[in-house]
């Protein structure tokens, strides 16, 4: 499990920097959501993936062994918080320089310069 997931973050990485070099504004939001995505799970493997039990506590007691952590999660549930901000706040840029440029295509911007 934990190999097949390396590779997905191997293949979302490569796609993200892919997509990030591409001319066009939009797939850059694109290369930025895949690279956030990665690191996600990255966070997640480096702690470890563990099959067992949710961290509650009940009347029976729990082998720590076996519970899952839960600060990896809370530090993915940030970070997707702060990607998906980031994400809007590209948005909003890319929608704003389309409004003024007519274009998203950066290569057309320098037949504007003139």
């Amino acid at each position: 499990m934990e190999i097949l997931l390396a590779i997905l973050v191997g293949i979302l990485y490569t796609a993200g920097v892919y997509m990030i070099l591409r001319r066009s504004i939009v797939k850059f939001i694109i290369g930025i959501i895949f690279l956030s995505n990665a690191t996600n799970l990255l966070v997640f493997l480096a702690s470890g993936v563990v099959s067992g039990k949710p961290v509650f506590v009940g009347e029976e007691p729990a082998n720590a062994s076996q519970m899952a952590d839960p600060l990896p999660q809370a530090l993915v549930l940030t970070a997707i918080v702060i990607g998906f901000g980031i994400v809007v706040f590209t948005l909003a840029l890319k929608y704003k320089f389309f409004e003024l440029t007519g274009t998203d295509d950066l290569d057309q911007l320098k037949k504007t310069d003139n």
